[in-house]
């Protein structure tokens, strides 16, 4: 893996191994993508913690690893995953981060939805 494009990380997309859906996109370092191919749960590196973190080590909507593929690069990962516990993937509650369309109006790309959430799970 090429970790210095990033200054020590690589985006990790996650997907629901069973219906393509793209669930998340986090960062990783050496130490997270080596965490994550031991325990076979999804493991990332958090820029604003400067930590590692287990998704779901407080909600207990983890992903467990189907499959880890590399992309022609080698700096960015896709996990396939298996969502457990309620299947919220979103610290928000939703299933997907991917949930807010992004529309185009007079002053540009607005999200619609509404304002972002604060930081949780």
């Amino acid at each position: 893996m090429d970790f210095d494009k990033l200054n020590g990380l690589v985006p990790a997309v996650v997907q629901d191994d069973e219906s393509g859906e793209v669930l998340m996109v986090g960062f990783m370092n050496h130490e997270a993508l080596q965490r994550t191919i031991a325990s076979r749960y999804a493991t990332f590196f958090s820029r604003t913690r400067g930590r590692l973190w287990t998704k779901g080590e407080s909600s207990g909507n983890r992903l467990r690893v189907a499959r880890l593929l590399v992309d022609c690069d080698e700096d960015t990962v896709l996990i396939r995953a298996v969502r457990e516990g309620a299947g919220k993937v979103c610290h928000t509650g939703e299933r997907s981060c991917f949930f807010r369309e992004l529309e185009a109006g007079a002053a540009g790309l607005a999200a619609a939805g509404g304002s972002r959430p604060a930081e949780g799970s």
